[in-house]
């Protein structure tokens, strides 16, 4: 998420240790009106089994309050530009709207388009106001976006190429870039195009989104003076006079309750409402119990091994080859994600393309990708090949204290043995393994890192380039120093296109180039893992709540 793409990283100057451990939580500890999809699931192609389901039908009644925990434990901030969480969304509206299936749609900004090949305009909605009734202006809009040309901002990067942000009508506003950046308008539909009043953020400034400070925003819910007790909860009440609708729930409180055996217990006892990234350990409990409801929902939730050097073994193609190849991803899917997830053959899962309207084209350069086959005489031969030095253990790094995580590492570890390949486990505190993404001497210390991740909006180009473009390119986390002049060339013209069908082709093209270089080992896309208590409804259940306003409709079924 260098651009706040993702989750679990960041760009240089941006705060790491927060980020991945979040990620890590909320990813992995799902590990341990909207109908059911009536296609396989998107993420892997094939039928898991189960009904995908992404979003539940709308609240009826009004209820007086609702208990949500946080698997991911508490936010570092509610400033949309700084932290993630799942309460954000539900306070800071975003000028465009991501919907269940990760379209995107018109919101606050009614129309949001590319004038020329680099000039963009946002023509605003005149009926929308802020929690104190003030209405949302240009001027507001402008802040807002501004805000991202700063480095500290989770999303400075899709801001990169942005010249210029200014009013150009009393509800228009105008970004100037040096070059087009073609999934520039999906970025809005994040925190990215949040938007905040610019009276209150000035007048409190860098102490915005604090639990003293608070926001002021336009969405369903409020957070009030003293709703954020650190350490404890954060409560939220219902906006009466939301210009989008009516809003049911009355009061949302958020407990942060990272650990997977204690938010198990909470949601079968009734002690807490809902959560998203349940435990899907306990997915046969949750499936039986009459407490509630278990509901699985499509994600670009993924787990993938990244190597950390160029001086490593890991930056040789034939060694990411051969771990590839060793890896028993069955096994995998059925002990650590307990089948709730589907093997993956490259970077992304295919459901971050699945509101494209190229759609086609994505779907058909994916199913043409081989298969990672579980092949451990053919990785020896790979590694017999490859030339690497092999002499010392090579070090995977993984976040200390998650059980999904070590038993991950264990596999990847047993996998590397049945092949010559020498892995010990680097168990590291959640800020110690944070830093690994900002620090490239404490990267040198290790080989392999365990990515555990998604991407917030469907800008999956600039997600990419951010991992295979060289890195005086943007490849912020291309550290083993991998280079393919196709792929270099195929994600420019993906990134650049004007034409949402030639972009398409040129990222098919360069997902070609690099699926034959493994420079990322991916072992499988996830689902969104939902509880609600029995009665309760309404809430979007796959990974598009983690941008869009996912409680508006939650309520009483009846």
């Amino acid at each position: 998420m260098p651009t706040a793409l993702t989750r679990a990283r960041s760009a240089p100057g941006r705060t790491f240790a927060s980020a991945v451990a979040l990620a890590t939580a909320s990813v992995l500890s799902a590990c341990s009106g909207s109908t059911p999809s009536q296609e396989p699931p998107a993420a892997g192609g094939r039928d898991a089994g189960f009904d995908v389901v992404n979003s539940l039908a709308a609240g009826r009644t009004p209820v007086e309050s609702v208990t949500w925990a946080l698997a991911e434990g508490e936010p570092s901030s509610l400033d949309p530009a700084l932290g993630y969480s799942y309460v954000t969304p539900n306070l800071c509206e975003n000028l465009l709207l991501l919907n269940e299936d990760f379209s995107v749609s018109e919101h606050i900004a009614q129309r949001a388009e590319w004038s020329t090949d680099t000039t963009f305009v946002i023509e605003l909605r005149d009926d929308v106001t802020f929690w104190d009734g003030s209405p949302v202006t240009a001027a507001d809009v402008v802040y807002s976006l501004s805000r991202n040309l700063q480095p500290s901002s989770n999303w400075y990067s899709p801001f990169f190429f942005v010249t210029d942000i200014a009013q150009t009508g009393d509800l228009e506003v105008t970004l100037t870039f040096s070059q087009h950046s073609s999934q520039f308008r999906e970025v809005l539909s994040g925190g990215a195009g949040a938007v905040m009043q610019k009276a209150y953020g000035e007048s409190v400034g860098d102490a915005v989104g604090t639990a003293e400070t608070g926001l002021m925003c336009t969405g369903p819910f409020m957070v009030e003076k003293g709703g954020w007790t650190p350490g404890t909860s954060i409560t939220t009440r219902a906006n009466p006079a939301y210009w989008n609708g009516t809003v049911l729930a009355q009061e949302i409180t958020y407990v942060f309750v990272p650990d997977s055996t204690s938010l198990t217990s909470a949601l079968l006892s009734g002690e807490v409402d809902g959560a998203f990234g349940v435990p899907t350990s306990a997915a046969a409990q949750f499936t039986e119990s009459d407490a509630g409801q278990f509901v699985v929902g499509d994600s670009t939730g993924f787990i993938s091994i990244m190597g950390t050097s160029p001086q490593s073994p890991a930056a040789i193609a034939a060694v990411r080859r051969a771990l590839g190849l060793a890896i028993d991803r069955a096994q995998f899917l059925e002990t650590i994600l307990h089948g709730y997830g589907t093997e993956m053959k490259t970077l992304v899962p295919p459901f971050i393309w699945s509101g494209s309207p190229v759609r086609d084209i994505y779907d058909a350069g994916y199913a043409s990708l081989p298969d990672i086959e579980h092949d451990v005489e053919r990785a020896r031969e790979l590694i017999a090949e490859s030339g690497a030095d092999l002499s010392e253990p090579m070090v995977m790094a993984v976040p200390a204290g998650n059980t999904e995580a070590m038993q991950t590492a264990l596999i990847v570890q047993a996998a590397g043995e049945a092949i010559g390949l020498t892995i010990e486990i680097d168990e590291k505190q959640p800020a110690d393994y944070g830093a690994l993404y900002g620090d490239p001497a404490l990267r040198d210390t290790v080989d392999l890192m365990l990515s555990v991740d998604y991407i917030a909006v469907p800008a999956f180009v600039a997600y990419t380039r951010l991992n295979f473009m060289p890195t005086d390119r943007g490849g912020y986390f291309n550290w083993t120093g991998y280079s393919n002049e196709a792929v270099i060339a195929g994600l420019d013209e993906a990134a650049t296109a004007t034409d949402a069908t030639a972009a398409a082709k040129a990222y098919v093209a360069a997902q070609d180039a690099y699926v034959a270089d493994l420079p990322v080992v991916p072992l499988a896309a996830t689902y969104q893992t939902t509880f609600l208590a029995e009665g309760l409804t309404g809430v979007v259940t796959s990974k598009a709540s983690v941008s869009s306003p996912w409680a508006l409709h939650l309520g009483g079924r009846e």
